[in-house]
């Protein structure tokens, strides 16, 4: 069944730019999804560090051997919803079909799923009680409204007067899109600007968490930002972990492991594995139930 919805939103994102980002993600696409992989686990085993990936459940289900990868290699898989749609734009009832369906799809696929990122970072307000009646153990998205962006550490939501179980995750405003397709900037600024925030959060003593998608970072000329960013933050004496662990770690110890000084946490969202997936969201929705 035909949809504009997708194109309405690249317009409403993009503007004039919109035909020029599609071009710029075809061009990113001619990279394998698997030699990205190869690409970010290359260089995050030489500096020990994790890499957490939110990632659609349709799209998981197109080539589970990746996912099993991810997961295989030490990283960790999270959920991103089934369809990459806008939570805002969809009814409630719609918005819990997605999700629970989400973490069906993992399920069958033999991937242990903790963590949740509404796509496009778009949360409603009721977003915490749905999240509520999963077993979920954190989110990376909710904490990337306005009100929350200058959290330092982890916080929970209030529902009907009680603290939630699900732990939010403070997200940092510099993502790769931002950095590389809105403001072009090179690989050495890239890696500048991660550092930056990473020196603040040191002072914290808290947690930074950043999303990068690998579909950018992934590429060769950029990869070598993981690195940077990941040194940077183990010679200032972070625990660079996957969320899960942090979280888990956190709320039982109120403390970082190792006496870590604070947590770094690099995430990074897989929306399609090829170009033909964002096609897919023009021609027709797939269907959450």
């Amino acid at each position: 069944m035909a949809s504009p919805s997708y194109l309405r939103q690249l317009g409403k994102k993009w503007g004039l730019g919109a035909p020029r980002q599609l071009y710029h993600m075809l061009k990113l696409h001619r990279t394998p999804f698997s030699s990205i992989l190869d690409n970010m686990f290359a260089v995050l085993d030489e500096v020990d560090g994790f890499f957490a990936f939110p990632t659609i459940a349709a799209i998981a289900g197109m080539k589970p051997e990746l996912v099993k990868r991810i997961h295989s290699e030490g990283h960790e898989v999270a959920s991103h919803g089934y369809n990459h749609v806008r939570y805002p734009m969809i009814s409630p009832k719609e918005r819990a079909r997605d999700l629970l369906r989400s973490l069906q799809v993992f399920k069958k696929l033999g991937i242990k799923v903790s963590g949740f990122r509404a796509p496009y970072d778009n949360y409603t307000d009721d977003m915490p009680d749905l999240l509520e009646q999963t077993n979920l153990v954190w989110d990376g998205g909710f904490g990337y409204r306005p009100e929350h962006r200058e959290k330092t550490h982890f916080f929970h939501a209030t529902i009907n007067g009680e603290e939630s179980q699900v732990t939010y995750i403070p997200l940092n405003v510099w993502s790769d899109d931002l950095m590389i397709d809105r403001r072009r900037m090179s690989p050495k600024t890239v890696s500048k600007v991660l550092k930056r925030e990473v020196s603040k959060a040191a002072l914290s003593e808290g947690v930074i968490m950043f999303d990068l998608h690998p579909i950018r970072m992934g590429q060769k000329e950029y990869v070598g930002c993981l690195r940077e960013v990941v040194e940077h933050a183990s010679g200032l004496g972070a625990w660079c972990t996957t969320p899960e662990k942090a979280v888990k770690y956190w709320n039982t110890h109120s403390k970082w492991k190792s006496d870590s000084k604070f947590c770094l946490l690099l995430t990074g969202d897989i929306d399609n594995w090829v170009f033909s997936d964002y096609l897919r969201r023009v021609l027709w929705n797939r269907s959450t139930w």
